[in-house]
């Protein structure tokens, strides 16, 4: 079996779960990505395997060298599909497709479904089926949300005053650029609160003690670009602040499903300037929520009470005026932790079941159409997330041959 992730964590954390649930059996997992020597790898490849994990540019490294075999690989997995577009992955894919033989099994994971892998996926699948595990934008009814309106200029300044909330104990702040990710955390760091950054600039050392550090709460925030956020599962985040809105609505929901996991409550916050409304806009149109907003620009520096009670839930009896201000808050009336309130039925219905991206794979695998006559294809596909995740069953000879990878 060869899998094929986006990121160095979500491989590695694909490979952990192989071992786990293959505990007792007699089985050869290996994991190859970029960012640590070769030497190791080729070792592991050399004896053959039962399952290689693997992202798709150190493997196309193995496959110029020709440590990489994958002429007996019955089974292909491509997972997160729709990040390998986003990263550029999809020549590389093609590649590695065409090392592999004709008769095999073909799973394609995907939250969504751009043109680009559509096409992929027809070019490399014989009329497969297609099976949705949960429908499109759910967010978990765990969550409240809250939108800050802030001048660009104002955004770092407002993220440090969010820190003065004691229960920001475990935050994941997202940014658009690696750059970005970087100047957010030096700026957090350099008043007082302990940050770390991942991207895919950082190696995969850096990566695992920023990971370490802020498991272990050496770190209040790690602030991450999407794509190095993809796959990490870390339990007890308390907060997700979006520092930047993501430019593609889906990523909101993403990146939200890092709070609010195992029945725990969470927060995302979102600092939205000007040019970021019509991103707010997409999202509240594809989550079919309207999201509590309080506006900040033009106005002075808060008091950081102010601002820690304008990211909390107002309780459902109460309502914050048109200017988003909650005269019972204010005059320090304590509140319970709630849904954040409800617009009219027609623009804001209840909030939904959650939607996490735990690591791994979904909780089913394939629905497999008949088999029919040796060496006929047969489809079937496999569909979750908000759009279709498309796989094929392609029946292979009998064989017990393990992949020499």
């Amino acid at each position: 079996m060869l899998v094929l992730s986006p990121t160095r964590e979500l491989a590695s954390q694909i490979a952990e779960s192989f071992r786990s649930l293959g505990a007792g059996l007699p089985l050869t997992i290996a994991v190859v990505f970029g960012g640590v020597p070769y030497g190791a790898q080729i070792k592991a490849l050399a004896h053959g395997l039962d399952i290689l994990v693997a992202t798709p540019g150190r493997l196309e490294d193995h496959l110029d060298s020709r440590a990489a075999r994958l002429g007996e690989t019955e089974i292909f997995v491509l997972d997160e599909a729709d990040r390998m577009l986003d990263l550029g992955f999809v020549k590389a894919i093609r590649r590695i497709a065409g090392a592999l033989p004709k008769r095999r099994q073909n799973l394609f994971f995907s939250a969504t479904m751009p043109d680009e892998i559509a096409t992929l996926a027809g070019g490399l699948l014989t009329d497969p089926v297609e099976v949705a595990v949960t429908p499109a934008a759910k967010t978990a009814d765990r969550i409240n949300h809250k939108v800050l309106l802030v001048e660009t200029s104002r955004k770092r300044d407002l993220l440090v005053e969010l820190f003065t909330d004691a229960q920001m104990t475990r935050t994941i702040v997202f940014t658009r650029t690696k750059r970005g990710a970087d100047k957010v955390a030096q700026h957090l760091d350099g008043h007082g609160i302990a940050a770390c950054a991942i991207h895919g600039n950082k190696s995969q050392g850096q990566r695992e003690r920023s990971l370490e550090a802020f498991r272990a709460g050496r770190a209040r925030a790690m602030v991450a670009t999407d794509i190095a956020a993809r796959g990490i599962d870390i339990d007890g985040v308390t907060h997700v602040v979006n520092f930047e809105l993501p430019e593609v609505a889906e990523a909101y929901v993403h990146r939200i499903g890092r709070t609010a996991r195992a029945g725990a409550a969470g927060t995302a916050i979102s600092l939205c300037d000007g040019a970021e409304q019509a991103l707010l806009r997409n999202i509240e149109k594809l989550t079919r929520l309207k999201l509590p907003t309080v506006d900040r620009r033009g106005a002075p520096p808060a008091a950081a009470r102010d601002i820690v009670a304008a990211t909390r839930p107002v309780p459902q009896n109460r309502r914050p005026d048109h200017n988003g201000h909650d005269p019972a808050r204010e005059r320090g009336t304590g509140a319970k932790v709630e849904s954040a309130p409800r617009g009219p039925r027609s623009s804001a219905p209840r909030s939904f079941a959650p939607r996490n991206d735990g690591p791994g794979m979904p909780h089913f695998l394939s629905r497999q159409a008949p088999r029919g006559n040796a060496g006929k294809l047969n489809s079937s596909v496999v569909r979750y997330g908000s759009a279709a995740a498309k796989t094929e069953t392609r029946h292979p000879a009998n064989s017990a041959a393990r992949p020499q990878q």
